[in-house]
């Protein structure tokens, strides 16, 4: 079994955090995909995040019609900061040598990974699929490829390679590094909240059962 992690605040999900699950999970011959709330984001502490419970309740109705695409609340039922390293052990113990596990993120958190908790050991424990983002300033694959090589090279491995299949990176201390284009759905949890506040409508960004969910909560009106 080969399946994915991908970690985020969720705050709302939505469509562009969807789509990018669907397509790793085709793109990557993944038999599923794990959407996971941080209950404390390490990197988001202060920032008036809404309830983990209440995240968790709109990823599961967000994926509930979609079988590749799994929810899972282990980050919530762990107490303190949610630290990556900590989330991929939890799944290393379940699923023991019986899967092989994918960490997803956007470019945009793994510009930071150098910051994460336990990094290093992180990218030798798992591989990574980086997937771009429609507001990162790559208008081509060749541009994002350099800007990954380049990071990568200064604040991970200085012997890290570019490799062409998948298109990514590999090197001593690295279980791979994968670069994933996905459709550039241009919407933000961010700016789902501000449409709320100010009265305006969100169908379209996400999931009618999370808009309702939205609305029948009040979240953040």
């Amino acid at each position: 079994m080969r399946i994915g992690l991908f970690g985020g605040t969720f705050d709302p999900i939505h469509f562009g955090h969807l789509r990018a699950a669907l397509e790793v999970k085709e793109g990557f011959g993944l038999d599923r995909v794990y959407l996971i709330p941080a209950a404390v984001p390490p990197h988001k502490a202060g920032d008036g995040v809404a309830p983990a419970a209440d995240r968790l309740r709109m990823v599961e109705l967000a994926v509930e019609d979609e079988p590749g695409l799994k929810p899972s609340d282990v980050e919530i039922r762990r107490s303190g900061p949610s630290y990556t390293i900590d989330t991929v052990r939890h799944f290393q113990r379940e699923f023991g040598g019986t899967a092989e596990i994918f960490l997803i993120v956007g470019v945009d958190a793994f510009l930071e990974i150098d910051t994460w908790k336990s990094f290093r050991e992180l990218l030798a424990l798992v591989p990574v699929v980086v997937i771009s983002r429609p507001d990162a300033d790559w208008p081509t694959a060749d541009r994002g490829t350099r800007a990954l090589s380049d990071f990568i090279r200064a604040r991970i491995s200085a012997e890290a390679v570019a490799t062409d299949a998948p298109l990514g990176f590999s090197g001593p201390g690295l279980r791979g590094i994968s670069l994933c284009s996905v459709t550039a759905l241009d919407i933000s949890s961010r700016r789902i909240r501000a449409l709320v506040r100010a009265g305006r409508s969100i169908r379209f960004l996400v999931p009618a059962a999370v808009l309702h969910c939205i609305q029948t909560k009040g979240f953040y009106a």
